[in-house]
């Protein structure tokens, strides 16, 4: 099959092998996948990544930066077959998404990460029939495909549990943290501040549910807001993943605030434990999504509670996959491209 592969820190287009499902496993022909900061990420700090994993039982111990792996994990796809002895779940020829986890066939592999699992940036992936999701049939390809991105943001926003009294800081407005602010203003939370550098960035926030976006070089977002009558974040989503960043939250935020760690940050951190201490600060550190989640995420994006539209750009086909992957951290980049691993 055609795929765009990562080799030793690279992104490479070519021939991979076809996967093959077993027992409990579809196979799925790609329609469309978003590219996450993560990938990102896994070009640079992916093998150490890696040696944590082997180090502590992580998701990445079995993955071996020097062999090719096929990123992707917000996916949609046609399912085209099943293993033998599989349950069939979902029709053939149905369009479907799932938790980007594969734990049937004795294994526990994340899609895209993973040798046997090969992600969306590939024509066929295997995906795990048990938590199989059918998509509307009248829901495009490309915000069906938001529905992963999506439920990390709802679940990152759970994860805070807010109440009534808390103002929200959502720091960083990419797909993580428009979620974030999706998911309070689902639950009814308010006041919410969005911090980002980037004026389109915060536009959307606010189109998302943000009550005041702010660019944090030209106002303190952890400072008395007098828009908001002086009151101060006390509820911090950290939707970033920088090194640095966590430290200069504890040394920011309010006393007997909390701080939920979003942010996918695969390098070493440090900060002052008495720092924190001195607050009386909690730390929660939020995952990837789960099953209701998924759910949620699919439901509102199918219903029009949650308006994915302003995070896509226009398709790109394989062979634009290393040139996006590279500049989306840039000012002008989309908040999420979406790969087509039928294009060229």
């Amino acid at each position: 099959m055609k795929a765009a592969y990562i080799q030793n820190g690279k992104v490479l287009i070519g021939e991979m092998p076809e996967p093959v499902p077993g027992a409990g496993q579809a196979l799925v022909r790609t329609h469309s996948c978003g590219m996450c900061a993560s990938e990102q990420h896994f070009l640079h700090a992916g093998k150490n990544v890696i040696d944590l994993s082997r180090q502590h039982g992580g998701p990445y111990a079995g993955l071996d930066f020097s062999r090719p792996f096929v990123p992707g994990h917000e996916y949609v796809g046609e399912v085209v077959d099943y293993g033998p002895g599989s349950k069939r779940t979902v029709k053939v020829g149905r369009r479907v998404t799932s938790v980007p986890v594969m734990r049937n066939a004795g294994g526990h592999a994340v899609i895209g990460f993973s040798h046997e699992c090969p992600g969306g940036w590939g024509e066929l992936m295997l995906l795990d029939e048990n938590v199989l999701m059918e998509i509307p049939a009248d829901l495009p390809d490309d915000m069906a495909a938001m529905t992963e991105p999506l439920a990390v943001g709802l679940e990152h926003a759970r994860r805070g549990k807010p109440t009534k009294e808390d103002v929200a800081l959502v720091v960083g407005c990419g797909a993580i943290g428009l979620g974030v602010i999706a998911g309070l203003k689902l639950m009814g939370m308010g006041p919410i501040i969005a911090a980002d550098f980037h004026p389109s960035r915060r536009d959307t926030a606010i189109a998302m549910g943000a009550n005041i976006a702010v660019d944090p070089r030209a106002l303190s977002p952890y400072a008395p807001i007098p828009d908001l009558g002086n009151r101060r974040a006390n509820l911090v989503y950290e939707c970033v993943g920088m090194p640095g960043l966590l430290p200069q939250i504890i040394d920011a935020i309010a006393f007997d605030g909390r701080i939920v760690m979003g942010g996918y940050c695969m390098q070493a951190e440090q900060f002052y434990v008495f720092a924190a201490q001195n607050k009386r600060l909690t730390v929660h550190f939020a995952a990837g999504e789960e099953q209701q989640d998924m759910e949620l995420a699919l439901r509102s994006i199918a219903d029009g509670k949650i308006d994915v539209r302003p995070w896509l750009s226009p398709r790109i086909g394989l062979g634009g996959v290393a040139a996006a992957l590279d500049q989306m951290s840039g000012p002008l980049a989309p908040i999420r491209n979406v790969v087509d691993p039928r294009q060229a």
